[in-house]
């Protein structure tokens, strides 16, 4: 860190000089403006941008020798989770089927891309969407009321023997990823230009803990779908009562847990975020009565229960494991201690 001194000038005004080598890399003369930012943190980002419009970056992806459709989708998230603006995809030769198909998937799966250009051997990807737009906040909420319903449909979809509901939950998953795919760029897009960090009225560092948070709850998610598929084997099976009315007690305080997590951090509730994570033993316990007992069925029953049983757990794992994000959040956000949350 370069240190420099503030200096007063005509009585009333600060001065602090600039860099020089900054202002040569930068190429700025005499008499150019710059730009002042006062971040959320308190910190002052001088920058040579002078407008608050979106940083323009463009990824040129040269088809080339890729006949993976799988490798060219991941190529295409990374470009929308690193924060690309135009995604370009060429072509020296008219484009194989599966290009488009690819391409009509990721503008499915992804929030605000569009075609914009194509012909047989260029197809161009524009982001629609104002990041300001979607405030971390909406989307984290949607996030947790989606993947709270599935696990609790994956649940019923077991007790009631339901195929069409099991189906349901393991299809919502997308829903999930996508918005977990949005606050990621969106992170990203926020480190790129903290003009935006201002507009988001969020810092780096909070929008950091919102992208971690957000990935926690897309595992808890993933989870929701492995109890979905792990009940399919049993649906034809009629479970014994005794581990039926386990895995329900135990999955109710597996969304106990998430529930509380989710509160602790929007309520910056640092006592509540200690009390989730000291819960998780009970829950531990619990799934572990249950696979004690699942030991004791046929194979597949076994197999499946056990596996059920393990996904609540890690569900409420997850959910301590955001609680423990909670109080480093509110730490470094240097919360008061002492801060009433909302609604007590």
């Amino acid at each position: 860190m370069e240190l420099r001194r503030v200096q007063m000038t005509g009585g009333s005004s600060f001065v602090v000089t600039l860099p020089k080598d900054w202002i040569t890399e930068m190429r700025i003369k005499k008499n150019d403006p710059v730009g002042l930012i006062v971040q959320p943190d308190g910190t002052l980002l001088v920058t040579k941008k002078t407008t608050d419009e979106p940083l323009q970056r463009v990824k040129e992806i040269d088809l080339g020798h890729i006949t993976d459709p799988s490798f060219l989708f991941r190529l295409l998230i990374g470009t929308y989770i690193t924060g690309f603006t135009e995604t370009r995809i060429s072509s020296k030769q008219r484009f194989p089927p599966f290009v488009r198909s690819v391409v009509r998937d990721f503008t499915q799966m992804t929030i605000g891309q569009e075609i914009v250009e194509e012909n047989d051997t260029l197809i161009v990807i524009k982001d629609l969407l104002n990041p300001a737009e979607m405030p971390f906040d909406n989307t984290l909420k949607r996030m947790f009321v989606i993947v709270r319903n599935m696990h609790g449909d994956a649940i019923t979809a077991l007790e009631t023997h339901n195929r069409v509901l099991a189906t349901d939950v393991i299809n919502r998953d997308l829903d999930s990823d996508r918005l977990n795919w949005l606050i990621a760029r969106q992170t990203n897009m926020i480190m790129q230009n903290p003009a935006l960090s201002r507009k988001m009225e969020v810092s780096v560092g909070m929008a950091m803990y919102y992208h971690i948070i957000s990935r926690i709850i897309e595992r808890i998610g993933d989870h929701a779908v492995r109890i979905a598929e792990n009940a399919q084997p049993i649906m034809d099976i009629d479970l014994d009562l005794k581990i039926v009315t386990a895995l329900k007690k135990a999955s109710v305080l597996s969304m106990n847990l998430f529930d509380k997590s989710i509160v602790s951090f929007f309520n910056a509730d640092l006592k509540e975020a200690h009390k989730t994570i000291e819960s998780v033993s009970a829950l531990e316990n619990i799934c572990g009565d249950i696979s004690n007992m699942a030991f004791k069925q046929e194979t597949v029953t076994a197999i499946s229960v056990s596996y059920v049983a393990e996904s609540i757990r890690r569900a409420g794992e997850y959910s301590a494991d955001i609680s423990e994000n909670v109080i480093n959040y509110i730490v470094e956000e240097d919360r008061s201690l002492h801060r009433r949350p909302a609604g007590k």
